[in-house]
């Protein structure tokens, strides 16, 4: 800043350094969360702390951070402060083709859905194949604010309409292996689905091409021992530790076993193993009859997930929050819940710069109430389970950015706003005229 030749004068004959004006020092923080209860299963913390957050990033967490060294502090006391939600099935192929989850009117775009869910990053299931992944790219995955990720269909043409995904002519190992290696890192595994003819080749051949390219695989296993094909025999011979099998209490692949109601043998030996199961609650596989008794035999699932689609998101699975709220119901602690709701699928999808608040970390940061009064939860057969209890979402950030804000958390109140700022929004002030209860300035 320059100073007036007469001030200037009087600091160098007088030595008045207290005439210089006061220089305020850039914040050390962009944002801080001030108050809210922590949880992060990485770090095993669980407790009331404040988050900092700088250019993005996750820039302290601690203790009675001051607000004053934040460009932005909001009071997030009462709340619970996450990692963002990584929901790893998900079907987002969004396009015209009727009854199709590729590039069809399944699949619903992320943005209107995650974010006001506290989700962050998702993983589409598989509605994309090698043949039709470029178009998903350009216009889902680089359009969406939610971090869009994918298992790449063992089909080429994806998870289409009809006969597509039985079509084993379309199961070509050297296609989908070379796309997944071109975007590796956006493809984070391979998928087969639905599949009911005989043999095994849609898993063999997904299998092989997870060894080419150093991805999992995740399995829906398609209908229950169709053509004498066992789940123990899909563990054992087929799937690999760090591979995962989703729609886990679905109840209609033989999950469950029959006479104690807990999980069958080869879900038991498939943990052992390493392999890894996800919830995929979905319109149609998920069910209180197979879910509790599973729970309290101990078998828990490694990662909740919602299979979002068109038909899902207005059934019993309804969104994440309303996913995450059936384990609640079910017992589960809230921290185990955000665990398989954020760094347990991370994990599992080899992304493991997401789903924590470690400092460094990618400021990905979902805000929740639970809220407490009467509720209920609907599974795909329409039973109900009451609870008292529920997640909503109060804030979701994305790389230090506020993507929702359900209550106005972050802005000013309007009428401390200078007159210049009405234009815009709903309200379409001109700034010509004053609102109500505004006093002229």
């Amino acid at each position: 800043m320059l100073l007036s030749r007469n001030r200037l004068l009087a600091v160098c004959c007088f030595g008045a350094l207290a005439l210089l004006p006061a220089q305020t020092p850039d914040p050390e923080y962009d944002l801080l969360l001030k108050g809210g209860h922590v949880i992060d299963g990485k770090n095993n913390l669980n407790a009331v702390r404040d988050v900092a957050v700088k250019d993005g990033k996750i820039a302290a967490v601690g203790t009675n951070i001051p607000a004053n060294k934040a460009l932005k502090t909001v009071d997030v006391t009462g709340l619970y402060v996450t990692p963002g939600l990584v929901d790893i099935h998900v079907h987002v192929y969004q396009g015209p083709v009727r009854n199709s989850y590729a590039n069809g009117d399944n699949g619903l775009f992320p943005d209107g859905y995650c974010l006001r869910n506290g989700v962050t990053t998702v993983a589409d299931a598989g509605s994309a194949g090698w043949r039709n992944f470029e178009d998903f790219k350009t216009r889902i995955v680089d359009a969406a604010k939610t971090r869009v990720l994918a298992f790449l269909n063992i089909v080429g043409n994806g998870m289409g309409a009809g006969m597509i995904e039985q079509n084993v002519e379309d199961m070509d190992v050297e296609p989908t292996a070379a796309m997944a290696a071109k975007y590796k890192g956006t493809i984070v595994g391979i998928k087969s689905a639905h599949y009911s003819g005989p043999g095994w080749m849609p898993y063999e051949r997904a299998v092989e091409v997870g060894k080419k390219v150093g991805i999992p695989v995740m399995i829906d296993f398609g209908s229950a021992t169709r053509n004498n094909r066992t789940l123990n025999e899909l563990f054992e011979k087929y799937l690999r530790p760090g591979d995962i099998y989703t729609h886990v209490y679905s109840g209609l692949r033989v999950e469950q076993d029959p006479v104690t109601h807990g999980p069958s043998l080869a879900l038991v030996e498939g943990r052992k193993k390493g392999i890894y199961f996800d919830v995929g609650h979905g319109g149609a596989s998920f069910g209180w009859g197979v879910a509790v008794p599973m729970m309290k035999a101990g078998f828990l699932p490694d990662s909740i997930s919602t299979d979002l689609h068109r038909s899902s998101s207005n059934a019993g699975m309804k969104d994440m929050l309303n996913v995450m709220g059936k384990f609640l119901a079910m017992g589960m602690p809230l921290d185990q819940v955000i665990l398989r709701s954020t760094w347990n699928p991370a994990k599992e999808i080899r992304h493991e710069e997401l789903g924590h608040l470690s400092v460094g970390a990618i400021a990905d940061i979902a805000v929740l109430r639970l809220e407490r009064g009467k509720f209920g939860f609907v599974d795909m057969t329409t039973a109900r389970m009451d609870s008292d209890k529920k997640l909503t979402c109060e804030l979701t950030f994305r790389s230090g950015k506020v993507l929702y804000d359900l209550n106005g958390m972050t802005r000013e109140a309007w009428d401390k706003l200078p007159v210049s700022s009405w234009r815009g929004g709903d309200l379409r002030w001109d700034g010509l005229r004053q609102p109500p209860q505004q006093k002229k300035q």
